[in-house]
């Protein structure tokens, strides 16, 4: 009986033992699902829409990281920069997109309308520094001309108007000694 007493004792200490050992499963932690891509496009549209456009830039940016193969991201961000006369951002930003759509038209049309202003303001500058000669101005003579040909202009910037030419003043008619009269109608007869 001391056996099996025994027996027991150790039955019920190995339970024991191993109850202390046992911990509840622990509940693994509540991840939440990744934004989508429309979900991400519109917190960064409503940021733009109230105005906080450097916000809706970095939530674009977050979203291009996100999904690095769509374009709208991109094309929001070259749009942004544009409308804020950030021009050479706006270019790289449609160069981006142009990266995941090559027949992309807005983002042609941003990066050839953001490289002119660029190019329009450089030039202002180099002409009023008196400093557009030579080989510079050789291209930039062959530049316009393409640009012209490209938009089938004969001339960029179209000379102002010139007014319209005045009718001619009515001369006035010589003066009759009947005009001095005090009776108006002495001048019909």
């Amino acid at each position: 009986m001391t056996r099996s007493v025994s027996l027991l004792a150790a039955i019920a200490c190995a339970l024991t033992l191993s109850a202390c050992g046992t911990t509840p499963p622990a509940k693994p932690p509540v991840v939440a699902a990744p934004p989508t891509m429309e979900e991400m496009m519109s917190k960064a549209a409503q940021a733009a829409s109230s105005g906080s456009n450097e916000a809706a830039l970095g939530l674009w940016q977050q979203a291009a990281t996100a999904f690095p193969a769509d374009k709208q991201p991109w094309v929001r961000m070259a749009q942004t920069r544009y409308e804020a006369g950030q021009y050479g951002e706006a270019i790289l930003n449609a160069q981006e997109v142009l990266v995941r759509d090559p027949a992309d038209k807005l983002a042609n049309s941003v990066i050839a309308i953001s490289g002119l202003r660029l190019s329009t303001r450089a030039l202002a500058d180099l002409s009023r520094q008196n400093n557009l000669s030579g080989p510079l101005r050789a291209e930039s003579q062959d530049l316009a001309k393409l640009l012209r040909e490209s938009l089938g202009e004969s001339v960029l910037v179209p000379p102002p108007e010139k007014a319209p030419a005045r009718p001619p003043r009515k001369q006035p008619s010589k003066r009759t000694a009947d005009e001095g009269s005090a009776n108006p109608f002495n001048a019909l007869k």
